[in-house]
């Protein structure tokens, strides 16, 4: 007999299916037991009447995996009006041993390092799976969105032979004997990768070595690459970013309406043109000095709050970021070489994508690195594409995980990771 789920039992009322999952919890009453199911689908309840049934029921755990064969009844009361009847239980594995916290409960209520500590358990429950059918549909809009306008997906070496940031620390590791570095942005491969398909995007983890110990960040993390040729400046850009965002959250409420509701969120519109400031009047809508040379969290949170206010945007667009905090490959801006095509996108007060118009002439890219003190050596084969002719291009790039944390209001990024890496965790 093949296998029913869950969601598929209220078109079967009357015939007989065959469910599997783990047990998620039991009721054991005086004159019936209660055996709630758990598969990837949702829930099933399954009445157990018979008392032999009933003893066997007894034995089992908490998210012990079991097979029932029953018959689908109707009840308005029973999870999504169904309930199965005559049941014969089976078991698919020895009992399990029960967590260390309760799964049925609406809350998980363990402390997050314990649920990351048993994460492989922890993300079973509603709320934390939820999390990543969230970003499941996220990945699944940003692909759609792009492959709609012609861009082609690439894939790029996470092994390394030099830092991408300049200046940002890199996981270091012996390659056959050589040096090497763990990839902190596809930025060079999917530069390169414009000179043949003019639109590419890329969806892989980034590796940071900075020792940042905060909600916000992850020493690994899933980046969300773009970059396209033949822009003017930085603004065609952020159109394709903004067009991009609305697929995402799109694709997510069509595909995850389930998990939002679970979680209780409502998925933001993104304005048909998201406000945006300059870099030097954000310093004072935020309070910062004249001279500060980055906006720091508390400056985005004012931000975030002045969109919301003034423009009612759940995002607004900073642009013209200082060229001294930009990375070497950054455009400046022809008005104001002190300033940057360059923009970073806040998404509810939290800095969520850094993006913008890049360098394609090679006399500027010699330029560059001189001006700042750097070798060219290291970035030989990267620089090498651009003496044979690059178009002007600019591309950006969002963290997953940060939001898909934003999105569903999770105060921790590792509330919406499967298995977190950061400063202190390697396993499980």
């Amino acid at each position: 007999m093949q296998r029913t789920l869950s969601h598929q039992l209220p078109t079967k009322v009357g015939a007989t299916v065959r469910i599997a999952g783990w047990v998620h919890r039991r009721r054991l009453l005086k004159s019936v037991a209660f055996l709630i199911v758990r598969d990837a689908a949702g829930l099933a309840q399954v009445v157990v009447t018979d008392p032999a049934a009933r003893a066997e029921l007894e034995k089992l755990t908490e998210e012990t995996v079991v097979e029932v064969t029953a018959t689908v009844t109707a009840n308005d009361t029973a999870p999504a009006g169904v309930e199965l009847t005559r049941p014969a239980v089976r078991p698919l594995g020895p009992p399990a041993v029960p967590p260390p916290f309760d799964l049925y409960r609406p809350a998980l209520t363990a402390s997050l390092p314990t649920q990351l500590d048993h994460a492989p358990t922890a993300l079973r429950h509603p709320t934390r799976s939820a999390a990543l059918r969230v970003s499941a549909a996220a990945v699944a809009g940003f692909r759609a969105a792009l492959d709609a306008r012609d861009f082609v997906e690439v894939h790029t070496p996470k092994v390394v032979s030099s830092s991408t940031e300049s200046g940002a620390n890199v996981f270091a590791l012996d390659w056959f004997g050589r040096p090497a570095y763990l990839a902190q942005s596809p930025q060079f491969y999917k530069q390169l990768m414009v000179g043949v398909f003019e639109r590419v995007y890329e969806v892989g983890p980034v590796f940071r070595a900075e020792p940042h110990d905060t909600v916000r960040h992850l020493a690994q993390y899933t980046s969300l690459d773009v970059e396209l040729g033949f822009v003017a400046d930085h603004r065609d850009v952020m159109v394709v970013l903004r067009d991009t965002l609305a697929g995402m959250l799109g694709t997510v409420g069509e595909r995850a309406g389930g998990a939002l509701a679970t979680l209780g969120v409502e998925v933001p519109a993104v304005p048909a043109q998201i406000p945006e400031v300059h870099f030097t009047e954000a310093l004072t809508i935020a309070g910062a000095p004249a001279d500060e040379p980055d906006l720091a969290p508390a400056h985005e949170r004012a931000l975030g709050e002045w969109a919301r206010r003034e423009h009612g945007s759940d995002f607004l667009f900073v642009t013209g970021y200082p060229m001294a905090k930009r990375p070497f490959y950054t455009h400046p801006d022809p008005a104001r070489p002190a300033y940057s095509n360059g923009f970073d996108l806040l998404f509810r007060g939290l800095e969520l994508v850094t993006g913008g118009q890049r360098l394609h002439r090679h006399a500027d890219y010699l330029a560059a690195l001189a001006a700042r003190g750097e070798p060219v050596e290291p970035y030989a084969g990267y620089l090498d594409a651009f003496r044979h002719g690059m178009p002007p291009h600019g591309g950006f790039a969002i963290g997953l995980e940060r939001f898909v944390a934003r999105l569903v209001g999770a105060a921790n990024v590792r509330e919406v990771t499967a298995f977190p890496r950061d400063l202190h965790r390697l396993t499980p």
